[in-house]
């Protein structure tokens, strides 16, 4: 880099790290003031080309933190992959391509490429061959262009793995190996994980060389303005928790926060479906729509925003009064982030959490980092739902009666009225009734909502600890992974734990703990609440049922024992599977990938 490509922008901080002035430029563009602990640490060993072992959370600013200095070190004219940027779930290589998009603006010769299970094949395929200079991928699909041929990695100066310890956790250890054995002796790597367990270690010792390690602490803190509560819910149960507290909590305007862009457009349209002010945003709106979007949430006409962390960065909206994590943020400082837009300009804010039973342990995790203790909420009840819609029904009439010009449909009423001798009230009953639809106006005190059970503090030990064993397993460098991997273990998923353990009976041995082979196919779908589905992929796939059991358990929210008897055959198998199961959970688990196939799950008849 010559003297006269360094910066002559005076950025608060940014202009002492020897980053070009094209950089700098982005950076003030994008609005950075100033860089983060991660960024002061990482950047100038970075640039200098050395390894880097490092712990900081989401949220610190880690991807400024490595793309600033691979950009500064890149090759443009080179039309090859240079930087290899391995991440766990297609819903980050978004967000990490997004991020080195953004701060290359000024360099249009720049290619960057994300690739995911999940897209196909021929654009990712085009690009390669135009030549991409820097790759964010998730290993799987990275493999799939390894061994096709499409990715090269001779040509890879630096490799960053970022969220290291969520793709070991996913089952990516022997992949990322893999991957990092392919590429050349002389390179650069980054290692960025929120935490360092043992198999992290592991893969540090043995692939970076003298890293400079750097750890930057938990700094979360939230604002006492804003009353915190949590409400135990199910995704089954979700949409329904969703509707109460937009109906009963006195609000003005809510942002909901969910993980990913699909579950933006989904999550809106249901809501608008049920006669709310929904619009969604995330990161494929483009500016001057987002800016809309903004300006309609601050003028009142629009009541409801469903955003990602992403595109709700920078949302700076006083009448914000209601945070709602539909899902629960990656870790403490995205839920510090995501609470932060309520409660401003010494306004009061309300923040409410919803945690699945089983998850409770993020909740622990949140109040110990922010050293706050979020309260428990009380689900609003049939009668104060229904109460609610029988105000806002006559507030709604009261309205039209005084600011609508209504004189047009009273002289037509009137002639109605005259004409068919049906009484007044009689027709404005059936007005109602036809604007309501087929949509209940009350709901039923016979369905109210399901209220989840809270484990004891001894349960909740134990699913730590099951889960604890679980992620040893499939993080230690030294074992077999599972063959659970899976294009879609970032959809949405729902949890069966709570509705099925006690409805279904459940036969000591049977699950993920032990599988077997010799289960007789002619007790299939035999037991009380179970439904038998067939999937192609068998004993010549090298399937084992604890391979199936895994992978679905993981990516539909199943506890492995409420998995039902798996036989294996040599090409497809036999799996039994709770009753009811939601039918996007089904969809999802059509695609899902064990062993590298497609399971293709469906349903035998009876």
């Amino acid at each position: 880099m010559s003297a006269e490509e360094k910066s002559v922008v005076n950025i608060n901080g940014f202009n002492e790290l020897n980053l070009p002035d094209s950089l700098l430029r982005a950076i003030s563009t994008l609005g950075y003031l100033e860089p983060t602990p991660i960024q002061l640490q990482a950047i100038p060993p970075l640039l200098a080309g050395s390894d880097v072992l490092g712990q900081a959370q989401t949220g610190t600013g880690k991807t400024a933190a490595f793309a600033l200095p691979l950009l500064a070190n890149i090759q443009a004219k080179r039309r090859e992959t240079q930087i290899l940027v391995l991440v766990p779930t297609r819903e980050l290589a978004l967000q990490v391509a997004e991020a080195f998009i953004g701060f290359a603006a000024n360099l249009p010769e720049i290619n960057v490429l994300p690739i995911y299970g999940g897209q196909g094949y021929s654009t990712q395929l085009s690009m390669l061959r135009k030549g991409a200079h820097i790759v964010i991928g998730t290993p799987g699909r990275v493999m799939d262009h390894m061994r096709r041929g499409s990715l090269k990695l001779d040509s890879i100066k630096t490799l960053i793995l970022d969220e290291a310890d969520e793709m070991l956790r996913m089952g990516f250890a022997e992949d990322v190996e893999w991957i990092l054995e392919q590429a050349p002796v002389q390179r650069q790597i980054g290692l960025f994980s929120a935490t360092m367990p043992p198999a992290i270690k592991a893969i540090a010792d043995t692939y970076l060389q003298d890293p400079v390690r750097i750890t930057v602490k938990n700094t979360a803190t939230t604002n006492a303005a804003i009353r915190q509560c949590y409400w135990l819910v199910s995704n089954l149960n979700k949409l329904d928790a969703l509707c109460r507290i937009i109906e009963t909590e006195e609000s003005d305007a809510i942002i909901i926060f969910v993980r990913t862009k699909r579950a933006t457009e989904e999550v809106a349209e249901q809501l608008v479906s049920r006669g709310f002010n929904a619009v969604p945003i995330n990161g494929d709106i483009v500016q001057q729509q987002r800016e809309r979007v903004i300006e309609q949430l601050k003028s009142g006409r629009i009541k409801i925003l469903v955003a990602t962390d992403v595109a709700a960065r920078g949302i700076d909206v006083d009448r914000v009064t209601h945070v709602i994590n539909y899902d629960v943020p990656n870790n403490p400082e995205s839920y510090t982030h995501r609470i932060g837009r309520t409660g401003r300009a010494g306004r009061k804010g309300t923040a409410i959490l919803f945690i699945a039973p089983k998850d409770k342990y993020l909740l622990r995790n949140i109040e110990r980092v922010t050293k706050q203790e979020i309260e428990l909420m009380e689900p609003p009840s049939t009668k104060t739902v229904n109460e609610r819609r029988v105000t806002a029904f006559k507030q709604r009439i009261t309205a039209a009666v005084a600011n609508e010009d209504i004189s047009f449909f009273e002289k037509l009423l009137e002639q109605y009225v005259n004409e068919t001798e049906v009484p007044a009230l009689k027709v404005a009953a059936a007005l109602a009734k036809l604007l309501q639809g087929n949509n209940e106006f009350l709901l039923q005190k016979s369905a109210p909502m399901p209220k989840e059970r809270e484990r004891s503090d001894r349960g909740d030990r134990s699913d730590r600890n099951r889960d604890s064993r679980s992620e040893g397993r499939s993080n230690s460098r030294f074992t077999s992974k599972s063959d659970s991997r899976s294009d879609t273990r970032s959809e949405p998923r729902g949890d069966f734990r709570d509705k099925y353990q006690d409805k279904f009976p459940i036969n000591k041995g049977r699950g993920a703990s032990r599988p077997s082979d010799d289960r007789s196919s002619s007790r299939f779908a035999k037991d009380a609440g179970m439904e038998q589905y067939r999937v192609d992929i068998g004993g010549d796939d090298g399937i084992l049922p604890r391979n199936l059991v895994g992978a679905i358990a993981n990516t539909a929210g199943i506890e492995g024992r409420l998995i039902g008897k798996i036989k294996i055959e040599p090409k497809f198998s036999y799996i039994d599977l709770p009753k009811g199961m939601p039918r996007n959970i089904l969809q999802t688990l059509q695609k899902l990938k064990v062993s590298g196939k497609q399971m293709n799950l469906q349903k035998v008849s009876s």
